[in-house]
């Protein structure tokens, strides 16, 4: 009879067979939906992204639109963060700005608006030279800096380029220096037990290489080009700033300044704001944005192929590259 009872009659066994199809059918609809469900949710989430995108380029181009529709105006390019050929604030971005601002008849002025350590000499140098070049296609067109929070070293090399400059009582001024830095591992490295393997043609080819030990000889060539370009930079804010500079020994020791000080020592000729310069220097207080806008697109891709590198780069201090911070 026990066994007879454990054994389940047909008719049971087709309704089990029933209720697991039936079971199973309904898990792999669930399944189904959910991955069309997050389909739908990617494509949802890709479509606005997009649209994202749209908005933020027709903002870039609205003000330039404005421009052509409007009266007279100041035009406006910023030059914000570290001055590098791979940044928002290189020599490009802002040529291209500042050659739109000149040949743009209602631009009754030109003003940069500074908020930068500094960076390339080499960027703040091309900078440099165009508006010069500009200044003298088209005289009638006054330049004006407007320093933020900070125009410090290759920012204020591209500053003193400038007919005036003016800043916040308390911003940061001058740095008029160079700087190349770095780390050494030689030691480090002796202790993990790794040799250093390096292969060159050239006598002083691998002399940057933080895994060798310095050459008294390479360290004062290494100095030598740090003072020559100093001495360019030096050159460059003097030719700028002309008499209005005082005869301070400190002033081109890298030291920094605030926007009231600085205006004691003539780096800068007065306090005030980019509206306040518009406003009561130019005379034209509408502002219109002359700085170029990158793709978004295109920052997020180069961001996420070189951030990475760069930042490890850094870190290490195997970039030796020499910069007007």
């Amino acid at each position: 009879m026990s066994g007879e009872n454990l054994n389940i009659p047909p008719e049971k066994d087709r309704q089990w067979l029933l209720i697991e199809n039936l079971v199973g059918g309904i898990l792999v609809e669930q399944r189904r939906s959910r991955r069309w469900g997050i389909f739908f949710k990617l494509l949802t989430f890709f479509y606005l992204f997009l649209f994202l995108v749209y908005v933020i380029a027709m903002a870039a181009n609205m003000n330039i639109s404005k421009a052509a529709k409007g009266s007279e105006y100041t035009a406006v390019i910023n030059v914000n963060g570290v001055i590098a050929a791979d940044e928002q604030a290189s020599a490009d971005n802002i040529v291209t700005g500042l050659r739109a601002a000149f040949e743009d008849k209602k631009a009754k002025a030109v003003v940069l608006r500074i908020n930068s350590p500094g960076g390339s000499p080499v960027q703040s140098g091309y900078v440099y030279d165009e508006i010069k070049r500009l200044r003298e296609l088209h005289p009638e067109k006054k330049v004006y800096a407007v320093i933020a929070d900070l125009g410090a070293s290759g920012a204020y090399y591209i500053a003193s380029a400038a007919d005036e400059i003016y800043a916040d009582k308390a911003s940061l001024v001058g740095s008029i220096g160079v700087v190349a830095s770095g780390f050494g591992f030689v030691e480090a490295i002796d202790k993990v037990g790794v040799t250093r393997r390096v292969y060159t043609a050239g006598q002083h080819k691998g002399f940057l290489d933080p895994f060798l030990p310095p050459k008294e000889d390479e360290t004062e060539f290494w100095q030598d080009v740090l003072n020559t370009t100093h001495q360019q930079f030096i050159g460059s804010v003097k030719k700028g700033r002309g008499e209005r500079l005082k005869d301070d020994p400190k002033l081109f020791s890298g030291l920094v300044w605030s926007g009231e000080q600085a205006v004691t020592l003539g780096l800068v000729d007065g306090l005030g704001s980019t509206s306040y310069v518009a406003r009561e220097v130019i005379g034209v207080e509408e502002l219109i944005d002359f700085t170029p806008q990158e793709n978004p697109l295109e920052r997020f891709a180069k961001q996420l192929g070189t951030s990475i590198g760069s930042g490890l780069s850094q870190s290490l201090g195997v970039n030796n590259t020499i910069k007007l911070q």
